[in-house]
């Protein structure tokens, strides 16, 4: 095979006692830190009972407690802080269910860690200074656009930022300038091979060799489609806001897998029940510690990705642990083209609009591309208006979900009582994807 190149060998290949070791100093470190500087985390302590003195060593991080999303809400917008504001250069965001939205601040230390890893994955898809990489995840609070964009630049490929839509300017700018690496979401790659294909194209027409494609899940079919479609390999990537954005893991040339970037990130896999945490090969939720952030460093933080954790020697000659594709939620989000979405937003909306909390949510994939639809029962009152007045009511309904999920769904009003009701829990959606 021929020699993998790295993008931080020293890191990527280092043998796992002195792994062990690196780990442990950032970590206890980064515990008696976030003790002195986070309120909030001090207090979570508190409540059940430790302090820093109760730890020696990452070995006994299971003592101390978890943080969640509901943390992070809480403690809205800067009571996770563990530095002045006067000393973070950005925040990015992820969506929230009611209103308060996650919001992750970064030092230039933080945005520096960030784009390392993000190159780590770059480099790992084959990417080198003499490469064309075109970014079309998001821009803006989304991380998926500035993340990947800095570790291009850190490994020097030439890097055109064309953030997500305008496919027929995407493919002008793919020939013209013989893109390399295209990074977005899969579902966005597998529309950019059908429409490459509608225009002419085939797949040995373009200059592209690889794709690093993450924020939403995808199939090793759906791979297979999109390797076919463009003529590349294509690499998958995961990450997080709360983290840090992609990068905190990814695939090397193996394709089975993504290496975690533990030297910033520990993981455990946990019981999501009971809190406990699993041995290596057991099926968990994923938790991460952020071993050497600076302004937002969560510890022990719930991911609610359901994976499995391995240490199996891998062929590319990086020793990081690999984390399985996700296999489920122990939450109600749903990742739709991309974008998180809970159904209690969807509620929300629905009843400041003055409609009923009946409702159906149906996704499903045709053509590699999201779709989403949902059922709003009427009241009444509201069932008796004319077809004109019903059709205006569905548009404003769309508009208002969209301001608040930032993706677009396909509204249908149907008649009252006309949703089957549950005698348990309400059944609230129904996803067709065939996503495992």
């Amino acid at each position: 095979m021929e020699k993998q190149k790295y993008y931080q060998p020293e890191l990527e290949t280092m043998p796992r006692e002195e792994m062990a070791k690196l780990q442990n100093e950032r970590f206890m470190k980064q515990l008696h830190r976030v003790y002195e500087k986070v309120p909030y985390y001090r207090a979570k302590m508190a409540e059940k009972g430790v302090t820093p003195d109760d730890i020696k060593s990452i070995e006994d991080i299971r003592k101390l407690p978890f943080l969640s999303k509901a943390d992070l809400r809480e403690a809205y917008p800067c009571g996770m802080l563990a530095v002045p504001l006067s000393e973070c250069v950005r925040i990015q965001s992820t969506s929230g269910t009611t209103g308060k939205r996650v919001v992750a601040f970064y030092t230039q230390h933080d945005v520096d860690l960030w784009e390392s890893c993000c190159a780590r994955a770059i480099t790992a898809a084959g990417g080198t200074k003499e490469d064309v990489l075109q970014v079309c995840y998001g821009y803006g609070l989304f991380t998926g656009g500035m993340g990947v964009h800095g570790g291009s630049h850190k490994v020097g490929c030439l890097t055109l930022p064309m953030s997500s839509g305008n496919t027929e300017r995407q493919i002008q700018f793919m020939m013209d300038l013989r893109s390399t690496i295209l990074c977005c979401t899969p579902s966005y790659a597998a529309y950019l091979g059908e429409a490459l294909k509608e225009a002419g194209y085939k797949p040995e027409d373009n200059h592209l060799k690889a794709g690093i494609f993450g924020a939403e899940p995808w199939t090793e079919e759906m791979r297979r489609d999109i390797q076919r479609s463009l003529g590349i390999k294509a690499y998958d990537i995961y990450g997080l806001t709360e983290t840090s954005g992609p990068g905190v893991a990814f695939e090397c040339c193996e394709q089975h897998g993504m290496h975690i970037n533990e030297d910033h990130f520990y993981p455990e896999i946990i019981d999501p029940d009971t809190g406990e945490v699993l041995p290596e090969g057991e099926q968990g939720e994923l938790v991460f510690t952020a071993l050497d952030k600076e302004a937002f460093p969560l510890i022990r933080y719930r991911t609610r990705d359901i994976c499995v954790l391995s240490r199996d020697k891998c062929s590319c000659g990086r020793t990081l642990i690999k984390m399985s594709k996700p296999r489920g939620r122990t939450d109600d989000m749903l990742i739709i083209r991309g974008v998180n979405v809970f159904p209690s937003q969807i509620e929300t909306v629905l009843m400041e609009q003055g409609y009923s909390s009946n409702y159906l949510i149906t996704i499903d994939r045709v053509n590699n591309t999201d779709t989403f639809d949902i059922d709003v029962e009427m009241l009444p009152d509201q069932f008796s208006d004319t077809v004109r007045a019903i059709t205006a009511k569905e548009k404003a309904l769309t508009d208002a979900l969209r301001t608040t999920l930032g993706i677009t769904a396909k509204v249908h009003l149907v008649p009252p009582k006309s949703i089957q009701r549950s005698e348990g829990k309400a059944k609230r959606l129904i996803d067709k994807r065939k996503l495992i």
